[in-house]
């Protein structure tokens, strides 16, 4: 069966390198450093290395803590990320400069697997939530180099979509070293997939460690009083199809709220130039965060192409709605805007984010609306409500508070491998 796979992979790659030169007709760092996707890396051997596959910006946000701690116990042992994107890459190097090295994660093929390995030679892989790979997995084991699956989240829907494969899923899924899930269910979606229960543990998310700076807080009121104290929502992370749905939303909040502020913030930035031109065609008086237009109170929409700074724009605002969750890509992080005491709304696909998105429900810190006329009544009841934003914040924070000490489990996990070595 793997080597059926690895075939179809083969006939596929030629179709797989005009997907990412069609990528970087809009991002031109989609065809740099294309060598290290194909297993050359350019660099030496980096004897007894750990491997971390974090993929993007979300899961490298993550991850940081985690890096920070490595790096203060094990301060000898080179530490090289990969990601998938180059967002991933601009985030890795903004969070950690040169103190770790950044590759691109290298295509499921053997030849590209058995370069990257021989370069780096590493002492344990650290797989961030949901990377499997056949391939890489089986030459892992090959090598007797183990591995790790972190944090590790497995939706119902892909738990399905792996079983129907049979035999193949359960030799690729057997060859994880151990699996640290995010919750019980996800540890027995993992069972059922054929992993031994002494290869799974449910360590909770590390998400929920996350360490917002101390002058974040700050940094948003300053920009917030750019906004002349002006009631703000957020529109985090929007996905292709979701933009239009919540500039529909906006309006209907202008009619309630004519002085409101939307910040409309996409997930990718190859995407910001045709957001800025929707908001443009929808009759929306936009600005745009990187041209340093002034927001004044004739500006409806800002649009924040930038990178890194939605953290500062949550800081700012009074109402955060999560994306990804209007159209079926599963949703993204919602644990950063209620570590702000912000009330979070999101749509009804968040199966990435199933467990947490129902915990912050049962405990009344978030809602889920299916529309953009639900969309735009709750946004108008919490702008115009601040005792009852205030409290879905607050049980929001409370939700953050009791569910930390996920990132202390991990670092225990992978520290034992790195002393075991």
């Amino acid at each position: 069966m793997r080597a059926l796979y690895t075939f179809f992979l083969y006939l596929a790659f030629p179709i797989v390198l005009l997907r990412l030169f069609w990528r970087s007709l809009k991002n031109p760092d989609y065809r740099r450093r294309i060598p290290e996707r194909l297993g050359w890396l350019p660099f030496n051997v980096l004897k007894e290395s750990l491997w971390l596959h974090t993929v993007s910006v979300g899961e490298t946000q993550a991850a940081e803590p985690l890096v920070r701690r490595l790096q203060e116990q094990f301060p000898g042992i080179p530490i090289v990320l990969t990601t998938t994107t180059p967002t991933g890459s601009d985030r890795v190097k903004r969070l950690f400069g040169d103190s770790v090295i950044h590759a691109y994660f290298p295509y499921d093929l053997p030849f590209a697997i058995k370069g990257f390995l021989k370069t780096l030679q590493p002492r344990l892989l650290v797989m961030m939530e949901t990377e499997v790979w056949p391939n890489l997995l089986a030459l892992c084991e090959q090598h007797s180099i183990p591995t790790i699956l972190a944090n590790a989240r497995l939706s119902e829907r892909s738990a399905r979509g792996y079983a129907r494969l049979g035999p193949f899923t359960r030799e690729t899924f057997g060859r994880i070293g151990l699996v640290a899930a995010q919750s019980p269910a996800d540890a027995e979606r993992f069972l059922g997939l054929g992993l031994g229960s002494d290869r799974v543990r449910v360590t909770g998310s590390i998400k929920f460690d996350v360490r917002l700076p101390a002058s974040l807080k700050e940094q948003g009121e300053a920009l917030r009083r750019t906004w002349e104290g002006r009631p703000v929502w957020v529109a985090a992370s929007t996905r292709e199809g979701e933009d239009e749905q919540i500039l529909d939303a906006h309006r209907k909040v202008l009619r309630a709220l004519p002085e409101a502020l939307l910040v409309l913030v996409p997930r990718h930035p190859e995407r910001f130039d045709k957001v800025a031109l929707l908001c443009q065609r929808e009759g929306f008086t936009s600005a745009r965060r990187t041209t340093g237009e002034s927001c004044g109170p004739d500006i409806q929409v800002l649009l924040g192409d930038t990178m890194g700074e939605l953290t500062l724009f949550l800081a700012a605002a009074d109402v955060a709605f999560v994306g990804g969750s209007l159209v079926p890509t599963g949703g993204h992080n919602v644990l950063e805007p209620a570590a702000l005491g912000l009330p979070v709304v999101f749509g009804p696909h968040m199966f990435n984010f199933s467990m947490i998105s129902r915990m912050l429900l049962v405990e009344g810190a978030a809602l889920e609306v299916t529309n953009t006329e639900a969309l735009a009544e709750v946004i108008i009841e919490w702008l115009s409500d601040a005792s009852l934003r205030a409290r879905f914040g607050e049980n929001g924070l409370r939700v953050v508070e009791a569910n930390r000490g996920a990132l202390d489990r991990l670092f225990d996990i992978i520290s034992g491998y790195l002393e075991a070595g």
